[in-house]
């Protein structure tokens, strides 16, 4: 576990607050890696079935989180992501 003082939790509080939880969640980010594009690049034909779950998951959960839109945009975008992989011309 990770040791840090208060000033750096509190920095890294404020980041979070102020980052774009739908589109790019700090925590889904690592070393440059999207958790999206890793999850694809290890999934390959599979990851059409991933995004569709994933948009089932927020969908049927985000009235008991605590922040429905947030969750509901999260649905979206991976339902928009799912569209995207069948649109050969996006726009």
């Amino acid at each position: 576990m990770e040791t840090i003082r208060h000033e750096e939790f509190m920095r890294r509080k404020a980041q979070e607050e102020k980052a774009d939880m739908v589109n790019h969640p700090p925590h889904y980010n690592r070393h440059g890696i999207e958790a999206i594009d890793a999850i694809q690049a290890a999934t390959g034909e599979g990851f059409e079935y991933h995004l569709q779950a994933t948009a089932l998951k927020y969908l049927w959960r985000y009235r008991y989180k605590g922040k429905p839109l947030e969750d509901l945009k999260k649905a979206r975008w991976y339902l928009d992501r799912l569209i995207e992989e069948h649109d050969p011309e996006p726009g």
